[in-house]
């Protein structure tokens, strides 16, 4: 039975309404934000070589080292160094970037020695690496990435014009087979559309360690990682949220400059690995922080109002418009999205994942404020 409200009007009428704003909401996103990766075009950009550090940091990485420096270090780029702060590994880091050393003149090396009574993150290394680095323009990515091309130097470089700061570029996950791999490369995808079509929007508020470009004077000008350093996440989404402003910020999705690293191989271990991405979203500023939680909600809240509408047929024709209005913009927005990141088998999925992403992003949200995950190196 519909209990009636407020005059005439029933919980299936109010039910309706909220499902019709959450519909408006994610719409909004979809319009203003997302579009804009998939149907922007490429600018020509002509800038001058400018020489460039890359950083990378590693912990007990000997086997990553040993696949993908080798990768960055042949990249065709005229003038680059490449800087490994070995920080505190105990495999055979040390023997390897020896190795290399003799082969590549490219590869500066620099080493953290363990101390008992002092532990540290990562932003001790990169830090380090920064100091080291030679050149204005920093370029970061892991131990476990590696360049999808010879020319990812030269593609992010591009973007390195006398009003650029930062440069966004895309961190993909290798395609392997099963379900684990494919759900969570669809949300490193998800991800991309959100973090890149808020920095085209004028909203830059994230980037990805496993692709990041920075100038070295922006991370001094802003005392490096003193406004969070009490926390073991956020070298590279907390800084960019401080830092990256409509005026200073470029994105770099040319598919010469994606870098490739290893997904988790369980449900489990990467459950714990987005518990501790997300410990950071509590300290972006208050608008990224509106827009994000505003995302969720709705998206939440559309799956759950079209589910108990669907259930109780009473305005079955305008929920169903409304839902496959919603649907027809984003399948065309993943679509062309996922072409231009070459991010394949994942259309089709991608359907239910929608739905199920907001759910176990909602779930990560919760589980952080029951439990706190342990602070970590990387």
């Amino acid at each position: 039975m519909d209990y009636i409200l407020f005059g005439r009007f029933s919980v299936s009428d109010l039910l309706l309404v909220l499902f019709l704003i959450s519909t408006l909401v994610q719409l909004f996103y979809y319009l203003f934000f997302y579009i804009r990766l998939p149907f922007s075009k490429t600018e020509e950009i002509k800038t001058g070589i400018q020489p460039i550090s890359i950083i990378i940091c590693a912990r007990n990485e000997a086997r990553n080292l040993e696949k993908n420096l080798p990768l960055v270090l042949s990249q065709d780029y005229p003038e680059f160094e490449v800087i490994v702060v070995n920080d505190c590994s105990e495999d055979k880091t040390d023997e390897l970037l020896e190795d290399l050393g003799k082969k590549y003149p490219r590869l500066k090396t620099t080493h953290i020695k363990k101390d008992a009574k002092f532990t540290h993150g990562k932003k001790l290394a990169l830090t380090i690496g920064i100091k080291a680095a030679s050149h204005e323009w920093l370029l970061l990515t892991d131990a476990d990435c590696k360049p999808g091309s010879e020319k990812w130097i030269s593609g992010m470089q591009r973007n390195f014009d006398n009003e650029t700061s930062v440069v966004l570029g895309y961190g993909a996950y290798s395609r392997e087979k099963g379900f684990i791999n494919n759900f969570i490369r669809f949300d490193t995808f998800f991800i991309a559309l959100q973090y890149f079509g808020f920095a085209m929007a004028g909203r830059p508020y994230m980037g990805v360690g496993r692709n990041l470009a920075y100038r070295k004077s922006l991370f001094f000008e802003n005392k490096g990682f003193a406004a969070h350093r009490k926390l073991a996440s956020g070298d590279d989404d907390l800084f960019i949220n401080q830092v990256a402003t409509e005026g200073n910020t470029r994105v770099e999705f040319s598919s010469d400059t994606y870098t490739y690293s290893e997904a988790e191989k369980s449900f489990s271990t990467w459950f714990k690995q987005k518990k501790r991405h997300l410990t950071t979203g509590s300290h972006y500023n208050m608008g990224t922080k509106s827009l994000l939680a505003g995302e969720l909600i709705s998206r939440v809240f559309f799956y759950l109002l079209f589910i108990v509408l669907l259930i109780d047929l009473k305005f079955l024709i305008i929920v169903l418009a409304a839902f496959f209005v919603r649907l027809s913009f984003m399948l065309t927005i993943y679509k062309i999205g996922m072409t231009r990141l070459k991010e394949v088998n994942l259309f089709v999925p991608s359907l239910f994942y929608d739905f199920l992403s907001p759910f176990v992003n909602l779930s990560l949200v919760i589980s952080n404020i029951i439990s706190s995950p342990p602070p970590t190196w990387k």
